[in-house]
């Protein structure tokens, strides 16, 4: 499930479609992780009956973003798969087995961004890979801009959020029956123009 991650969250995400971001060339934002402003969280059925949620406490990235040519965005996320978090114990402890994301021989996920396809009205659709578990596949999902602007603190910073679902067998994770098969990926990400 944790393959969420990535996307994310990729986190990734965004970054690449707005327009009015206000930088006449590419520049580099850090996902800021530190103020707790980017989240990766996941969630996915349990039974078919309820839905369990979690999220990746610790990842860091950054993103490049040029106002005038969004589609030119890149963005590299690394996440701690040991830092999944589902609010219990012993789930957490069995997700980070080898059932699961195996994070003693797995200890990151990645995601890199390959292209970018500006959708118009501050949302675009991202592509990229996305690595868990030593197994790269390609993924893709829809990103929208929240907002950007100066901060309180002397800095600019750009939001994004994306959504988009991955199938937890593509990543060689024990099989949790039909109704557990997809999980959901939801991220959060804002950046500090360096």
């Amino acid at each position: 499930m944790l393959t969420k991650i990535v996307r994310g969250a990729a986190l990734a995400l965004a970054i690449a479609f707005t327009a009015n971001v206000s930088t006449a060339s590419a520049e580099t934002y850090q996902i800021d992780t530190k103020g707790a402003h980017a989240f990766i969280q996941f969630k996915i059925k349990h039974l078919g009956y309820s839905w369990l949620l979690g999220r990746f406490n610790t990842f860091d990235g950054t993103f490049e973003l040029d106002e005038k040519n969004p589609e030119t965005a890149e963005i590299d996320v690394t996440i701690e798969t040991a830092s999944v978090d589902t609010n219990h114990a012993e789930r957490n402890k069995h997700l980070r087995s080898a059932d699961f994301l195996d994070v003693s021989k797995w200890p990151t996920a990645t995601f890199k961004s390959t292209k970018i396809e500006t959708l118009g009205e501050g949302k675009a659709m991202m592509y990229g890979d996305f690595t868990l578990k030593g197994i790269t596949k390609p993924i893709s999902f829809e990103v929208s801009h929240i907002g950007g602007g100066d901060d309180p603190w002397g800095g600019y910073r750009q939001g994004f959020e994306g959504r988009t679902e991955l199938q937890i067998a593509d990543y060689s994770m024990m099989n949790l029956g039909p109704a557990s098969a997809t999980v959901e990926i939801y991220m959060s990400i804002e950046g500090i123009r360096q």
